[in-house]
């Protein structure tokens, strides 16, 4: 009997599934290791990526991009959403020629928690 009355309690001792946030964020740990979110966190192998939604392709003025993302900027390419999305499902597609190597994120619900988390500050 206290097996029975421990199966159904067992549900509500698992961990709940984790918020768009925490997947977001979850998701952004590898970056790390290139990128920062902290606006005053410079020197790092890539471009600082705080306040990125919003931003100007090629828009970290400490950073020395790639052509093809300084053609991006040139062309008044801006990072929206669906732009970031499009990037993170496969980057070199989108920039052919891209310095950063990141094969990209398949899963579209990953890909969306990410973009989320890079675009909401208070989600941090």
């Amino acid at each position: 009997m206290k097996w029975y009355a421990f199966l159904l309690l067992l549900p509500m001792l698992a961990a709940a599934p984790a918020s768009a946030d925490e997947n977001g964020a979850r998701l952004f740990a590898p970056c790390r290791a290139c990128h920062s979110l902290d606006p005053t966190e410079r020197g790092l192998p890539g471009p600082n990526l705080a306040g990125v939604a919003g931003r100007v392709v090629a828009g970290d003025p400490a950073f020395d991009y790639s052509p093809v993302l300084r053609k991006a900027r040139d062309d008044g390419l801006r990072w929206d959403m669906p732009r970031l999305e499009a990037f993170l499902a496969d980057p070199a597609e989108m920039f052919p020629g891209l310095w950063m190597s990141m094969r990209g994120i398949e899963d579209a619900t990953e890909r969306t928690a990410l973009v989320r988390f890079l675009s909401d500050p208070a989600s941090r």
